[in-house]
Parts: C-alpha cells; sequence; structure tokens
C-alpha cells in the first residue's frame, strides 16, 4: 500500500486531483493507494476558507477507484485540532493559508500509517513514485530535497517542505511535530510549517533534486513542484503558475509531457461542473 496525505481545501482541489491522476498514470504497479486528505473549515479567518466539498470527494472516489477498485480516499477534518492547536496563533496569516499548517498534525492522526508521503496540491509526477516512495528511512525522522532557492539564499541542506516521505513512528519518537506546532504557536515564522519542521528536525535524508523540481523539467525529474519562481525575462518578475491553469503550462513552460493527464482532467472538470 502506497499512503499519500494531501492537505489543503475546496480551493485546491483541481491540484489534488492532477496530482493524483499523474501519481496513477506514472506509476505501473498494481499496488493499491490510500490517499488521505486534510481538510477543515476556517470560514471565520476568511469566507472562502472551506472544506474540500462532497462532490469534490466523490469524483476523486471514482476517479481513483477506476485505475484500481482497491484504491482509497480517507478524508480527516482537523477543524477542532486547528481551533484548539492554532487558533489566534502568530501564523494563522502564513504565506500561502492556514491550510499550510494542517500536515503538522499528522502525528496525532492515529489512522495514518508509519510511511506517509506527503504532497502539496501543486504537484505532477513525471516518473514512477516508487522511485521515491521506497527509499528506506530508517533513523530518519523524513526525506526531502533542496529547496530550489533556500539551498543558495539559506543554506546548502535547506529542504523544501512540499514533498515530505515522513517516517512517523520515528517523528513520534523524537516529537519532531510536536516541537513544531510548538514553534508555531509562540514565534512569527518566515517561512510557518516549513520554518518550524526545519527547526525542530533532529536527522533528515536529503534526496537529490529531481525528487522534488521547482524550476525545471527534465527527462529524469521524478517531481514536478509548481511553486513560485523567478522568471528573467522580459523582466525580472515572479510568477505562480499551477498545473490546472492549463494554456499557462503550455504558454509560458511550454510543457506536453503531461497533457494526458491535463486533458483527462479538463474533461472530469466539466463532468463536476455540469
Amino acid at each position: 500500500m502506497v499512503n499519500i496525505l494531501f492537505c489543503g481545501n475546496h480551493k485546491v482541489f483541481d491540484g489534488m486531483l492532477t496530482c493524483a491522476l499523474s501519481i496513477l498514470k506514472r506509476t505501473d504497479s498494481s499496488e493499491p493507494f490510500t490517499f488521505y486528505i486534510f481538510t477543515m473549515d476556517a470560514s471565520h479567518l476568511r469566507g472562502d476558507y472551506l472544506p474540500v466539498l462532497d462532490e469534490q470527494l466523490q469524483l476523486f472516489y471514482e476517479v481513483i477507484r477506476k485505475y484500481n477498485p482497491e484504491n482509497r480516499v480517507i478524508t480527516v477534518d482537523v477543524t477542532d485540532l486547528y481551533l484548539s492547536e492554532f487558533g489566534g496563533c502568530p501564523n494563522e496569516d502564513a504565506y500561502c493559508s492556514p491550510y499550510t499548517l494542517i500536515r503538522l498534525f499528522a502525528d496525532k492522526v492515529d489512522i495514518l500509517p508509519e510511511k506517509l508521503l506527503y504532497l502539496d496540491a501543486d504537484i505532477m509526477f513525471n516518473r514512477d513514485i516508487h522511485l521515491l516512495y521506497d527509499t528506506v528511512l530508517e533513523g530518519y525522522e523524513y526525506a526531502a530535497a533542496r529547496d530550489h532557492y533556500g539551498k543558495y539564499l539559506v543554506s546548502p541542506n535547506y529542504i523544501n517542505a512540499g514533498v515530505l516521505l515522513f517516517n512517523l513512528k520515528r517523528i513520534r519518537e523524537t516529537g519532531l511535530l510536536e516541537k513544531a506546532r510548538a514553534l508555531i504557536k509562540t514565534k512569527k515564522l518566515p517561512f510557518a510549517d516549513q520554518s518550524a519542521i526545519i527547526r525542530s528536525t533532529q536527522r533528515k535524508k536529503m534526496l537529490p533534486q529531481r525528487f522534488n523540481d521547482q524550476k525545471f523539467l527534465h527527462s529524469h525529474t521524478v517531481v514536478r513542484h509548481f511553486s513560485k519562481r523567478l522568471f528573467w525575462l522580459p523582466y525580472p518578475h515572479t510568477a505562480n503558475i499551477k498545473q490546472w491553469q492549463v494554456n499557462e503550462v503550455h504558454r509560458v513552460f511550454r510543457y506536453h509531457a503531461f497533457d494526458d493527464i491535463l486533458q483527462e482532467y479538463l474533461c472530469l472538470k466539466k463532468e463536476l461542473e455540469q
């Protein structure tokens, strides 16, 4: 069983769906997947901070079951956990949204397995997930790749937390996420949960950049992370193009490696809208 964790609300469902499709289409294995989705109602902070919708979850379930009838999706509402742990904390206005914080509850949800791959919603797999998932984690709390910009601007082993292969057994022993939550509750951090995880880590396994490529797509790239990036032309600027913005993926990146995935996504999106 391969275990995946997504965190977010109804607004990033398109990312969860396209990422899941990329995993299912690029992985040559009969092994079933379990997709865990952490979501919550944070409308007290902003009106559109609503959980993943029931109709979205139903579509997700139907899609993954087409690839393998044993595939599962398990939704965990962490609203109460969030309010008790992070309500009113200094990082509620995190750089993305409060939904970035809820992966820090992974050790508190008993149904989660010991080995778990956390993925941001703006992720696409270009190659078989087992190239990443089969990484041995004995003695490590997690495995992660370097942040494309942070490895130059912060430190050589500064990691990007958009792709984290968790060893929850070890994490519960060291208290990594417990320590990270304590930081979130007491200190304003530059990158909120990512900063808290990095500061609380005892031992991490460094992965090659191809497991979280935030700028380029190579033939050897396993994970393409569609995070905000810097463009130099026609003038220096940043852009935050996501994989579900299909026209922009074609126009700006000139990517067509994901066309089979994105075409299926567009058809599914039309069905959901109808």
